[in-house]
C-alpha cells in the first residue's frame, strides 16, 4: 500500500509513488508597491520561487533587465514554460547557492521581487558585496486556518503516514496553531532552513537530499524501508 502523505506547500504536485493530500498552510495576499521602480535599468533580476514568477510576470515586459537568475529547478522550468530566458540557476537550490555566483558585483543594479516574509539574507549579502539592490514585496503569506485544522485532525486520527514541509512559514503557522496528540507522526523538510525552523518546535525531521518535492517524497519512502 502506498504511504499517504500531506504536502503543505502546493496543490498541483503529483507523484505515483505515494498518495498525496494537498493542504497548503499558507494563502497569499497581493501587495501594492511603487511601480516607478520598474522604470530603472537592472543588471540582474532574481526569482526565488514559482509564486514570485507568477506574480511578477505581468510586469516583466516593461522592465529593462540584462540577465535573470532563479533559485530552484521548478522555478527555472516554470520560467522556461513562460518563455523567460534563465541565465543562471545554482545547483544548490538556496539563497546561499545563488550567492556563490554573485561575487564581483560592485555597483551592479539588482532587483528581487519576493514575498514580504522572505529571508533577508540574499538581499543583505548582495548589498554587502557592493550591489545596489531593490527588493519588491509582491505578496504576503497569511495562515490558511481551515487547512491547519484539517491537518491537525488527520494527524490526531492517525489517517496519514507523513507530513512534508517546504517552507519555514508553513512550519511556523502550523505548529503555532495546531494541537497534536499523535507523537508517532513523521515530519519531513525540504532543506536546511526548514530543518532549523522545525527544530525550534522540538522536532528532528529528515531532510530531502536536494531541495525538490521529488526528493522530499523519496526521503519519505527511504525512511520507510
Amino acid at each position: 500500500m502506498k504511504p499517504v502523505i500531506v504536502m503543505t506547500q502546493t496543490s498541483n504536485y503529483t507523484n505515483d509513488k505515494v498518495d498525496i493530500i494537498h493542504l497548503p498552510m499558507i494563502k497569499i495576499e497581493p501587495m501594492l508597491f511603487d511601480y516607478s521602480i520598474l522604470d530603472s535599468h537592472f543588471d540582474w533580476l532574481i526569482f526565488s520561487s514559482k509564486n514570485v514568477v507568477a506574480y511578477f510576470y505581468k510586469y516583466l515586459q516593461s522592465l529593462q533587465v540584462d540577465k535573470i537568475a532563479v533559485i530552484g529547478e521548478k522555478t527555472k522550468a516554470y520560467c522556461e514554460r513562460l518563455g523567460i530566458q534563465v541565465d543562471y540557476c545554482p545547483d544548490d537550490y538556496s539563497q546561499e547557492g545563488l550567492l556563490h555566483h554573485f561575487q564581483n558585483i560592485n555597483n551592479l543594479n539588482i532587483i528581487i521581487p519576493s514575498s514580504a516574509q522572505a529571508r533577508p539574507h540574499l538581499h543583505n549579502a548582495l548589498n554587502q558585496r557592493g550591489a545596489h539592490v531593490i527588493k519588491i514585496d509582491l505578496y504576503r503569506p497569511v495562515p490558511f486556518t481551515d487547512n491547519i485544522y484539517k491537518l491537525q485532525q488527520l494527524i490526531n486520527d492517525e489517517q496519514i503516514d507523513a507530513v512534508t514541509f517546504a517552507s519555514s512559514s508553513a512550519i511556523r503557522y502550523f505548529f503555532s496553531e495546531a494541537k497534536i496528540n499523535n507523537s508517532k507522526i513523521n515530519y519531513y523538510v525540504i532543506g536546511q532552513q526548514t530543518f532549523k525552523t522545525i527544530e525550534q518546535f522540538g522536532i528532528n525531521a529528515p531532510i530531502a537530499d536536494i531541495q525538490t518535492l521529488d526528493a522530499l517524497v523519496d526521503k519519505v519512502l527511504e525512511s520507510r524501508e
